[in-house]
């Protein structure tokens, strides 16, 4: 809080308003995620409808990332974040008035948008609004609407969903995307300077010349690897846990996991300004790694609580120090395309994980997902400290915290 009381009242002021804003925005996007499925089961889809029409979610998400990516640039932050909360505002309506599948695989995939429009936004904007020296502390700070809303909505709306109150779910989903909306409409797009090196007039980049340019197509290989077992612990971890039978909430993990990534996202900011980005990437990737090797050979309750505090450690530090590091590597002018593409190395990991994990499943049961996704994660770790530098050098000594980042340009 003290560097917030240091930055210009405006610059605090559009702080405060936008962490409002996030914080009712993933209310209003958690709510459903506990009851949506089991609302769908009660109107009388079988369990393969439920899927796909959840599943279509990825669906927009991953089709619209990119392009809300170019207009953050083009058009400004504020008008995506308002296009983001909107969508959140208005897609459960579509859940209370249609009972056709192919209607809310629609409904779905259009409210895979927000998600997209709204990280995309509310990243650039945050950065924006950071002091380039005190950048990883707010991200840091400003990331925490998502722990605190991921952990009050499932809590909301399980409990109205054992009183068998889903309409009421569905209006408070609508009524927290409203006033998110509202309270997006009263920020405003800082002035952006522009860099000395961008000389052409079009911001334009291409998802090609990302990908290939190495201090931004690492991050987003890095985040594909660890999409894959953050998909599979969303999807198959209460099946999991049935299986064995184990007397633990599955619930519990997510509660566990969630405060674990509160807690690191309140502390590793301030400190990843002091010491680089790096050695808490590196290390996130460690404690994720371990998390998942606590699931693939859990039998006991223990092993599930210590896999749920490494796991919200390493995703609680991974993504805001991510975030954080693209920012560094790229253009002001060119951040919000960046920003959609790195992204969606995770988004596009988490989709595919449902279905390939769920062939594996087949063969090796759930100790071998987690046993291959537990490969992936470490993987990542060697990516990381091989090639997240320009070389083998720069490489080690900046995931070890001893080297600077050659690649920062901004």
């Amino acid at each position: 809080m003290n560097t917030l009381n240091q930055l210009e009242p405006q610059q605090r002021r559009s702080l405060l308003v936008l962490f409002f804003t996030g914080l009712l925005f993933w209310i209003s996007i958690a709510i459903l995620l506990p009851t949506l499925p089991d609302y769908l089961d009660t109107v009388g889809f079988k369990q393969q409808q439920v899927g796909l029409i959840i599943g279509a979610f990825a669906i927009g998400l991953l089709a619209t990332r990119p392009i809300v990516g170019k207009l953050v640039d083009l058009k400004g932050r504020k008008l995506v974040l308002l296009v983001g909360t909107a969508v959140a505002a208005i897609a459960p309506l579509g859940y209370l008035a249609f009972t056709s599948m192919p209607l809310l695989m629609l409904v779905r995939a259009f409210h895979g948008i927000s998600i997209a429009a709204f990280t995309t936004a509310y990243s650039a904007l945050v950065v924006d609004l950071a002091p380039p020296k005190q950048r990883g502390e707010i991200i840091g700070l400003m990331s925490l609407t998502n722990p605190v809303g991921v952990g009050l909505g499932p809590a909301i709306g399980g409990y109205l969903q054992v009183l068998g109150m889903y309409s009421e779910i569905f209006w408070i989903a609508i009524g927290c995307g409203t006033i998110s909306f509202i309270a997006a409409t009263q920020l405003h797009n800082p002035r952006i300077e522009r860099n000395l090196e961008q000389t052409e007039p079009d911001p334009s980049i291409s998802i090609w010349k990302i990908l290939t340019n190495p201090a931004l197509g690492i991050p987003a290989l890095v985040l594909l690897l660890v999409g894959f077992p953050f998909g599979a612990i969303h999807t198959f971890l209460p099946l999991y846990i049935k299986t064995l039978h184990i007397d633990f909430n599955p619930g519990l993990f997510y509660t566990i996991a969630a405060l674990a990534s509160f807690s690191s996202r309140s502390v590793i900011g301030t400190r990843s300004d002091l010491y680089g980005r790096g050695i808490f990437i590196a290390g996130s990737l460690c404690c994720y790694t371990a998390g998942l090797a606590c699931l693939a050979t859990a039998h006991s309750q223990t092993s599930f609580i210590f896999g749920a505090i490494l796991e919200g450690l390493g995703s609680g530090t991974l993504m805001p120090m991510t975030v954080a590091l693209v920012s560094d590597r790229s253009l002001p002018q060119q951040r919000g395309q960046v920003l959609a593409i790195c992204i969606t190395g995770l988004d596009l990991g988490i989709a595919i994980a449902a279905p390939v994990f769920g062939l594996v499943a087949k063969d090796l049961g759930y100790p071998g997902i987690f046993t291959i996704g537990t490969g992936m994660a470490a993987s990542a770790i060697m990516v990381f400290i091989i090639w997240g530098n320009r070389s083998l050098r720069h490489s080690i000594g900046f995931s070890l915290g001893r080297d600077r980042d050659v690649y920062r340009r901004s």
